[in-house]
């Protein structure tokens, strides 16, 4: 190996390590972050637990029940300890989400050209703003609404029918809470799933509205498959994601506009560009 070729190398080599170098320093403030909050929500889990519960007292009044009498059990030692972690860890997520969001953010960001950065900083944002309003979504309106549909199943005892009554378990109550604002979440970042699409050139609204018909039937498909089974909870994800459909179609002709702008701006200032050049062009020869 000649020594230009181990000069090359070891230059090629220097970026990497700093790039490397880089990516941990971004790596441990996110994980150091998610620890803490981890901690925060681990110490106050038992509050967090029964702010969760709120939602299930107002399914028991509107079924005519009384919300002091709400009883949540667990079947194992351990049962409710690891409902804490898993409820640490979920809340942990979600409020070092931006301390995450940011950490990726300037670890790509020197990659990316000035337009490109300025294109990208408003999507950063909007991305916990939706997620939060899906999850505001869940907790205000279809929580309540899934459990009232589950209370309406139970039986009251008498001489010729069993009495059955819903005693749920902390773990499953904390699952489905989870999977619901997990699920709306998601749904939620359609706008800006499509919003980037439309931006680097990879989708149009014209596509959009085309698959219209095809995105209705995934959107049931996928409420389905996200939520638990029952009509409210399926119907209640699979409406709000043909909205955010219709938005994100909304969103995708905003940005074609706003390119197509911008392409007429640049191409008027190239000509008069050009324009001014030609005098100059005209009295040098």
């Amino acid at each position: 190996m000649s020594i230009s070729e181990k000069d090359e190398i070891d230059k090629s080599a220097a970026p990497l390590m700093e790039h490397l170098i880089e990516l941990r320093r971004r790596l441990m403030w996110s994980i150091g972050g998610f620890f803490v909050a981890f901690l925060f929500c681990f110490f106050f889990a038992k509050q967090l637990f029964n702010l969760l519960v709120i939602p299930f007292k107002w399914a028991t009044q509107w079924a005519g029940l009384d919300p002091h009498k709400v009883e949540l059990i667990y079947t194992a030692p351990q049962e409710f300890f690891f409902t804490q972690v898993k409820l640490a860890m979920f809340g942990g997520m979600v409020i070092a989400f931006p301390l995450i969001a940011t950490q990726i953010y300037k670890f790509i960001a020197p990659g990316l050209y000035k337009n490109e950065r300025n294109a990208f900083l408003p999507f950063l944002i909007a991305s916990p703003i939706l997620f939060l309003m899906g999850a505001s979504l869940v907790y205000f309106f279809f929580t309540p609404m899934v459990m009232w549909f589950f209370l309406a199943m139970q039986q009251a005892g008498t001489d010729d029918q069993v009495q059955i009554s819903l005693l749920p378990k902390v773990s499953e109550y904390l699952s489905l809470i989870m999977t619901l604002i997990f699920s709306f979440g998601l749904v939620f970042q359609l706008p800006v799933v499509t919003s980037l699409m439309t931006r680097v050139g990879m989708l149009s609204s014209e596509a959009l509205v085309e698959k219209r018909k095809w995105a209705i039937v995934i959107a049931f498909v996928v409420a389905a498959i996200l939520t638990p089974p029952d009509p409210i909870s399926q119907i209640g994800l699979a409406v709000p994601t043909i909205l955010l459909y219709e938005v994100s179609i909304w969103s995708a002709r905003l940005i074609e506009r706003s390119k197509e702008r911008e392409r007429l701006a640049r191409e008027k200032r190239e000509a008069a560009e050009a324009a001014a050049e030609k005098p100059a062009d005209a009295s040098s020869t």
